[in-house]
C-alpha cells in the first residue's frame, strides 16, 4: 500500500483536492480558494513553479531542448492539428451548443505553462524540451487562436471573431516564465553542487504546487461543476476521451518519430496538456451565456492531470527499467 501511495501520491492528491473542495457545503475551502485565486494566486504558484524549475534544469539539458527542431515541430502538430481535428470530430456529434463549445475553446489552447513542464521532469524527460515547447506554443497561441476557434464554431452555426491582446500575452509569459526561469537558473549556476542535492525535493514540491492550482480553478468553478446535473457524466466522458486522443497521437508520433526518452517525455506531456486561464478567460469574455462551456474547460483540466498523473508513474517505472536493462 505504501508503495502505490509512493508511486501514485500525485494523482491521489488531485482526486483528494477536487473531492475535498466539492463536497464541503459550508464553502468554506472553497471560498478561501476563490480569494487565493482573485488574489494573483495562480500567478505567484507559476512564478514559483518556474523559479524552481530553473534550480532544476541542467544547462546541458536547455541546449539539448533548444536543439530538438523535430521533436518541438510534433508537439506543436499535436498542439495545434490533432487537437482542432479532434475536437471537429465531436463538433458533429449530437452534442449541445454549450458543450461543443467548451470542447472548442480547450482544442485551440496552447500547451499548459507549469503542470506538463513539472510531469516531464518527474517521469524522466526533458524538462528544458518542454519549456521550449512551451513558450513557442504560447506564442504561436496568439496568431493561431483566432483562426482555429472561427472555423470551429461554424459546426455550431456561426463564426466569432476572437480579439487577443497579442503584447498582454508576450508580457504575461516573460513576467510569469522567463524572468523567475531565468533568475533560478543564475542560482543554480553559482550554487550547482547544493542545488542538485535538493533537486528532487524541488520536483516534489513543485507537483505540490500544482495541487494549488488546481485546488484554486476547482474553487473558482464549483457552482458551475455542482448545477452541472446529468452533463457532467457526459462531459468527463467527452474530456476524458478527448484528452486520450491526444495522448495516443503523441505515442503513435514519437514512436513513428523514433523520438529518444527524455525527449519522448516532453513530446507526449506538453502536445496533449492544455493551458486553463486563457480558456476562462474566452469563455467569459465571448460564450457568457454557454455557463457548459466553462464546466467542459474545468473539467478538462482536472482530467488531463488525473490521466497523466497516472502516466507519470507508469514512465517512470519504464524509465528505470531502461536504466537497469542498460
Amino acid at each position: 500500500m505504501s508503495g502505490w501511495i509512493k508511486k501514485y501520491w500525485f494523482v491521489a492528491g488531485l482526486v483528494f483536492v477536487f473531492a475535498v473542495t466539492l463536497v464541503d457545503t459550508t464553502e468554506t475551502i472553497s471560498g478561501i480558494g476563490r480569494w487565493f485565486k482573485l488574489h494573483h494566486g495562480p500567478d505567484a504558484v507559476i512564478v514559483l513553479i518556474f523559479f524552481f524549475s530553473g534550480l532544476i534544469l541542467d544547462s546541458r539539458q536547455i541546449k539539448s531542448g533548444m536543439m530538438d527542431i523535430k521533436g518541438i515541430l510534433i508537439a506543436l502538430m499535436i498542439i495545434f492539428l490533432v487537437a482542432p481535428i479532434a475536437a471537429a470530430s465531436f463538433g458533429i456529434a449530437p452534442l449541445g451548443n454549450g458543450i461543443k463549445i467548451g470542447i472548442f475553446l480547450v482544442a485551440v489552447m496552447p500547451t499548459t505553462l507549469s503542470s506538463g513542464v513539472v510531469m516531464t521532469g518527474a517521469a524522466g524527460g526533458n524538462m528544458a524540451h518542454a519549456l521550449v515547447i512551451t513558450i513557442v506554443a504560447n506564442g504561436l497561441a496568439v496568431v493561431t487562436i483566432p483562426v482555429v476557434l472561427a472555423l470551429l464554431l461554424n459546426l455550431v452555426g456561426g463564426i466569432t471573431v476572437v480579439s487577443i491582446d497579442k503584447w498582454a500575452i508576450m508580457i504575461k509569459l516573460s513576467l510569469l516564465v522567463l524572468l523567475p526561469l531565468g533568475c533560478g537558473l543564475l542560482i543554480k549556476y553559482y550554487t550547482k553542487s547544493m542545488m542538485d542535492r535538493w533537486g528532487a525535493k524541488l520536483s516534489v514540491l513543485n507537483q505540490c504546487l500544482i495541487l494549488g492550482i488546481v485546488w484554486m480553478a476547482v474553487s473558482q468553478a464549483r457552482h458551475v461543476i455542482i448545477n452541472g446535473g446529468d452533463s457532467i457524466g457526459i462531459i468527463f466522458l467527452l474530456v476524458f476521451t478527448f484528452h486520450g486522443m491526444l495522448l495516443a497521437a503523441a505515442g503513435a508520433l514519437t514512436h513513428l518519430f523514433r523520438i529518444a526518452k527524455g525527449k519522448r517525455e516532453s513530446i507526449i506531456f506538453m502536445g496533449g496538456q492544455k493551458t486553463l486561464p486563457l480558456s476562462i478567460i474566452l469563455q467569459v469574455a465571448l460564450f457568457p451565456q454557454y455557463g457548459l462551456a466553462l464546466v467542459v474547460c474545468v473539467m478538462h483540466h482536472l482530467t488531463q492531470l488525473l490521466m497523466d498523473g497516472y502516466l507519470v508513474g507508469k514512465l517512470r517505472d519504464l524509465s528505470d527499467h531502461d536504466l537497469m536493462a542498460s
